[in-house]
């Protein structure tokens, strides 16, 4: 069998006269056409060797001339080479061996190669096995199944066919390749560290799977929360713990993640959203920063290399294990956040991946068939409605079906509870050579559409939404792109979400006092029926925040007007200029007291906003301690402690709005009106003014209020005055009962909360009982209140 030629311990060599790669094809294709069908067995004997010569040639990659073995002495064979199945994709050990298969529709060759972890660093090929398109082909799948020693083993693939680049092919027989469905990619041990020669971009390869691979799950079962009971927390892995002041064992990590699960369930959170998990070049943008004096890095990890791998420097496993480690502590990481009754939610990037436009590296999907894996245009351009170079062409029938694969694997074996997809309108966008005959069998009348056309019903949304998988996950939509928004229209077969963009902005322009969002704001109280009811979804459809990874923090909203992203080293010209911030009355950290006070009471104010809303609220990471990025609204690139959480800033904010944020998520939880199944009617929630039944909806209003009826707390009186001047207030009647202040953001801690076991509490509420028995409340200029209804003992 000529896989063996190649693996002579020792031969004589001469050099032949240079044969070109038209040349070698035509040598390979008239080889494969003149054998006879090869046995199970394929075993190899020395009447097949000469004719086995050609494949060599055009197997060998790393030399320009042709290599011909005279009287070569055979050393025993690595692998028994069997053709093997074309499903399923990737590499799977089974019957005492591993299958591999890939798919591939315009290549004309393909070879399975295998080094070692220190030869990888080298860029040195140790096996390849060429395809034979005979045997080891079925449809457009390559396929081979190997029994032997695959110990600290690691494989890719060569693919050759056209380069053309206008004829949107990019196959280059040196490139070793990533299997698109490999399950661990290794290449750097260590984050944020260059390889060999300073290499950004070192040579990569695939884990082989082993049979005796195991993790124990303990019995872990998905945990299938309501989606309207979630408090979301957008996470980042390592950033969470990489600060010295996490105290952690392993900082920057799953494993450190799962050190500090505890904070998040005092917090009151039941769902982690994990910023970019899949395996990415951190050393993407790498280069100086002169003005931090460090190298800018991919830190947030929007940039894919693999989507079927967790990213294999978040572990703390050295670069010896071929990425099993990283795959168990992935699992390790969702199995401790489900005994915390937390869910785990990923953020996937479907939308582009880490290659780039044509100047981009060639590292898996361009190699394998560039053309069905990117949007391409008619003379091989790249689309780019990602922003980011290229776009995935997510409705072609083979990468649609590719991305479900991916989805089901997390579900199945890494058990995760949902995803959200980040610029998700791509997902709905027609593919590169779309036409209905393709897609549905038929043609339908006008669906003439041309690359890129949002499509009404995406084929790869309703694969999702349809599966019997899928469909009972969370899914949640960044229901926008470059081009395109769908905030309140996403195609969504009633299960989707959105991360809610206008309730963000609404939510802003209302609490640091714009005229004319009162009503806007009323409905995103209510979940933002005026974007959801009508389609038929349900307040949680809404993915309600504020404040997200891209964009100011918390404490930044209300302590700049203006974007400070010089750090960034791009003349703060990146990031967004329309922040909907303001810096209550003086720009950065340093500021007077009286408008440090009224800051923390806008941070209190935002976050008691996000908690009484009806929908899912989410809190991003550090917010809630007040993490501030000094105004950088873009922070991506910036592996230091801008993006790290502060552990130590967050110990000292305890006793003030980390206590707040506590114990309104609590408050949430325990109130059954904060959380509706679906959107409130007059029958429970009622509007209200200055004065109970008249609410303001002009242009000029800044006052919002309204009551809930709650079977648990009774009712809850919630008022938010975001005008600069103060208002005493008159409360609804409720005869027998009397309103008791529970929440006032004007306070100071810990009075802005009052809890029953608030050593002063009588005292606090005695302050304001010549109001209460007026059925008044004073509210001071940009604050909110909580007030509870209680029984009137002196009634």
């Amino acid at each position: 069998m000529m896989e063996l030629v190649q693996r002579a311990s020792s031969c004589f060599i001469h050099t032949a006269k240079f044969i070109s790669p038209q040349k070698r094809r035509h040598l390979a294709n008239s080889s494969c056409k003149s054998r006879k069908k090869k046995s199970q067995t394929n075993t190899t004997t020395s009447s097949n060797f000469a004719r086995t010569l050609s494949l060599v040639v055009r197997a060998s990659d790393e030399v320009d001339t042709a290599a011909v073995l005279d009287n070569p002495t055979l050393r025993p064979p690595r692998f028994q080479v069997f053709d093997g199945s074309p499903a399923p994709f990737g590499a799977t050990a089974r019957d005492g061996g591993v299958n591999f298969a890939v798919f591939s529709m315009n290549a004309v060759s393909a070879t399975l190669c295998f080094t070692t972890l220190s030869d990888m660093q080298d860029k040195r090929v140790i096996e390849q096995i060429p395809l034979d398109p005979l045997t080891n082909k079925t449809g457009d799948v390559w396929h081979v199944f190997l029994k032997g020693d695959f110990t600290e083993m690691v494989y890719g693939y060569k693919f050759d066919g056209d380069f053309s680049p206008q004829g949107g092919h990019y196959y280059d027989s040196s490139q070793l390749l990533l299997d698109p469905y490999a399950k661990a990619v290794e290449s750097r041990g260590e984050f944020g560290v260059l390889g060999p020669e300073g290499d950004r971009w070192p040579q990569m390869a695939c884990m082989v799977p082993s049979p005796d691979a195991q993790f124990d799950w303990e019995g872990d079962l998905p945990l299938k929360l309501p989606q309207r009971d979630l408090v979301i927390y957008e996470l980042h892995v390592r950033g969470f713990t990489r600060h010295d002041s996490s105290r952690t064992e392993f900082p920057g990590t799953y494993v450190g993640v799962v050190e500090k699960l505890d904070h998040l369930k005092e917090l009151g959170v039941n769902c982690i959203e994990l910023m970019p998990c899949h395996e990415f070049n951190e050393l993407e943008y790498y280069s100086y920063n002169s003005v931090l004096g460090d190298y800018k890095m991919n830190f947030w990890g929007y940039s894919t290399i693999n989507y079927f791998s967790p990213m294999r420097r978040y572990s703390t496993v050295s670069n010896l294990d071929c990425g099993h480690g990283a795959i168990n502590e992935f699992k390790l990481l969702v199995k401790e956040a489900h005994k915390r009754e937390i869910e785990v939610i990923m953020d996937v990037v479907f939308n582009h991946t880490a290659e780039g436009n044509e100047k981009g590296p060639t590292l898996s999907f361009r190699g394998v068939d560039n053309s069905v894996f990117y949007m391409l245009a008619p003379k091989g351009e790249f689309y780019n409605y990602s922003g980011c170079g290229n776009t995935f062409n997510c409705n072609h029938p083979v990468v649609r079906q590719f991305i479900l694969d991916c989805l089901r694997y997390w579900v199945t074996e890494m058990h995760v509870d949902g995803f959200r997809f980040d610029l998700a309108s791509i997902l709905t966008r027609g593919s590169s050579l779309w036409d209905a005959v393709n897609v549905y069998g038929n043609p339908m009348g006008g669906d003439l559409v041309t690359t890129g056309t949002p499509l009404s019903n995406p084929p790869l949304i309703d694969m999702i939404s349809n599966d019997p998988v899928l469909r009972g996950v969370k899914l949640l939509a960044e229901a926008w792109d470059c081009g395109l928004y769908q905030v309140g229209r996403f195609p969504h077969w009633g299960i989707w979400s959105e991360w809610n963009g206008k309730y963000r902005d609404t939510v802003r322009q209302f609490i640091k006092g714009t005229d004319g969002f009162a009503g806007a704001f009323a409905e995103c109280l209510c979940g933002s029926p005026n974007l959801y009811q009508v389609g038929g979804r349900k307040p949680w459809n809404s993915i309600n925040f504020v404040c997200a990874h891209d964009g100011f923090t918390l404490v930044d909203l209300v302590m700049y007007n203006n974007k400070h992203n010089l750090a960034n080293g791009e003349d703060n010209n990146d990031g967004e200029n329309h922040n909907n911030s303001w810096n209550c009355g003086q720009e950065g950290e340093f500021a007077s007291i009286s408008v440090k006070k009224l800051r923390k009471r806008q941070m209190r104010n935002f976050f008691l906003c996000l908690m009484v809303s009806q929908g899912v609220p989410m809190i991003h990471m550090g917010d809630e301690y007040g993490h501030t990025k000094g105004g950088n609204n873009n922070t991506y690139c910036h592996d230091n402690y801008i993006n790290y959480f502060r552990w130590d800033k967050k110990e000292e904010a305890s006793p003030d709005f980390f206590r707040f944020c506590c114990l309104m998520t609590q408050l949430r939880r325990e109130s059954e009106s904060l959380g509706l199944n679906d959107f409130p009617t007059a029958e429970r929630l009622q509007w209200h003014g200055h004065s109970p039944g008249t609410p303001d909806w002009s242009e000029a209003s800044r006052f919002v209020a309204f009551t809930l009826i709650d079977s648990v707390k009774g009712a809850l009186y919630m008022a938010f005055n975001a005008s600069h001047l103060p208002v005493t207030i008159s409360l609804p009647e409720r005869p027998g009962y009397r309103w008791e202040p529970l929440v006032d953001t004007s306070k100071p801690a810990p009075f802005d909360f009052l809890t029953d076991d608030l050593p002063e509490r009588d005292t606090a509420i005695k302050q304001y009982a010549h109001f209460l028995d007026a059925n008044l409340y004073p509210m001071l200029s940009y604050s909110s209140i909580i007030l509870v209804l209680s029984p009137d003992n002196d009634a």
